[in-house]
């Protein structure tokens, strides 16, 4: 048995940056936290009125959270886009889904936008920044409806006329 993975590309490939860039930043953060730090202070430092005595630590947790994201939303994005190629959806429908799976696993760049935006910036104002809530809105929604669309091939038998008013629930 082959499994035609071209149609599911696009979705591999996104969702795979996704959990290169976390596995990176876990890398950056093992093999220099302590620069990463000093460039939150530095941040800090040159833009004091913005910030309060909580900034570093909640600006390091948006760089964690970049990190974390990255690695749990890239991991199951991958199974997402490989369960995708597992339902009963057309070709295209497949194509669609993955794809937007694979560009709703940028999540994590939202957290890193406000990482970045925060230090000159101050927290509450990169928290509702344009591109940070731009990223936040598409890749979430770019991820729920692609997540519906796997769930509807799970539960739906689809075919070449359309969907069938018959439950796909048997594995036969």
């Amino acid at each position: 048995m082959t499994f035609d993975i071209s149609n599911l590309r696009i979705g591999l490939i996104l969702s795979m940056l996704t959990l290169i860039f976390g596995i990176s930043m876990g890398v950056l953060f093992g093999a220099n936290e302590g620069g990463v730090k000093q460039y939150i202070s530095d941040g800090i430092a040159t833009h004091q009125s913005v910030h309060d005595k909580k900034s570093e630590s909640k600006i390091w947790r948006y760089a964690q959270r970049s990190h974390f994201h990255a690695t749990g939303v890239g991991g199951f994005a991958l199974v997402l886009v490989l369960m995708a190629g597992l339902t009963t959806l057309s070709r295209k429908m497949k194509f669609a889904a993955s794809t937007l799976i694979g560009i709703g696993s940028f999540y994590p760049m939202a957290w890193l936008s406000m990482f970045l935006l925060s230090l000159s910036l101050g927290r509450d104002a990169a928290h509702h920044a344009v591109i940070t809530e731009l990223i936040t809105y598409v890749t979430v929604g770019c991820l729920s409806l692609g997540i519906l669309m796997v769930m509807a091939g799970l539960v739906v038998n689809f075919n070449r006329d359309g969907a069938s008013a018959v439950l796909h629930l048997s594995s036969n």
